[in-house]
């Protein structure tokens, strides 16, 4: 399992890491945009498969365009017009409610309706997130999020298997524990730091706001990775998918980087600039 997990990560860490780098307003070509709209459509795929509605291609592809919209939507107005996106809610919601009257009688439309509106918005709305992120705050806040999230999850995976003995929720989660979720945070907040050394990667931030945004990375990337275990649990199912060896699904990879993106971006909003 070892194994597939790094040859996954050789193609994959490089792949990202270039896709965030040539990107944003500096560039001709928005790589990280396409990368994450790539991601959002397999996502929010494996989503619809775990809850059953798969099979109901009308809102599978409703579903689809919808992401693709939210995560292409920082491009269109980089102040995130509160106005139009309440437009497109409203659109969204009230066109997946008429599918339902095309639906057959022996579908559950109030279960495929919630389903449906929840699959976009945890793919596209937080994805869009990242992207906006990218394009408003630069490279670095992107990169500030995906290491930071990886040395808290390796943190925690790590200390957890050496010497995790209190459960953190073993209904959801058997094998997260307290002392790897410490351990990740712990994590989270020396990368935070590094953003602060005069590197390549440095950040217009302070020590002080280095390790808070550490603590908020681990917390609300821990978060999400529960929410999604939570969510596999009720699907009954081991992973969201088996598009990445050694690691799952998509959303398998994505769960703690959707919350801690969102995390930063409005911390980064609210905080910094």
């Amino acid at each position: 399992m070892l194994g597939k997990r790094l040859i996954t990560a050789l193609w994959g860490i490089p792949l990202v890491i270039a896709a965030v780098w040539f990107s944003g307003p500096e560039y001709d070509f928005p790589g990280f945009t396409v990368l994450a709209a790539v991601a959002g459509v397999l996502g929010v795929l494996e989503f619809y498969r775990m809850v059953g509605i798969f099979r109901v291609l009308p809102l599978v592809i409703t579903g689809v365009i919808s992401t693709v919209f939210f995560i292409i939507y920082p491009h269109l107005s980089l102040d995130f017009d509160i106005s139009l996106i309440s437009l497109v809610l409203i659109v969204l919601v009230a066109f997946s409610l008429i599918l339902m009257v095309f639906l057959p009688k022996r579908e559950r439309p109030l279960r495929l309706w919630a389903w449906t509106l929840t699959g976009i918005l945890y793919t596209g709305w937080l994805i869009s997130y990242l992207v906006a992120l990218r394009l408003e705050g630069g490279r670095n806040w992107v990169f500030l999020v995906l290491f930071a999230t990886f040395g808290s999850d390796t943190a925690a995976y790590f200390i957890g298997k050496a010497i995790g003995r209190h459960k953190m929720a073993p209904s959801i989660s058997p094998g997260k524990t307290w002392e790897g979720a410490a351990a990740g945070l712990l994590g989270a907040v020396i990368v935070g730091y590094l953003f602060t050394l005069s590197t390549p990667l440095q950040l217009p931030v302070n020590i002080a706001h280095a390790v808070i945004l550490g603590i908020v990375i681990s917390v609300f990337g821990q978060l999400g990775d529960l929410a999604e275990s939570r969510l596999k649990r009720g699907a009954g199912v081991k992973d969201s998918g088996t598009l990445m060896p050694g690691h799952g699904g998509i959303l398998d990879r994505l769960d703690s980087i959707l919350f801690a993106g969102v995390a930063v971006y409005l911390y980064y909003s609210l905080a910094v600039v």
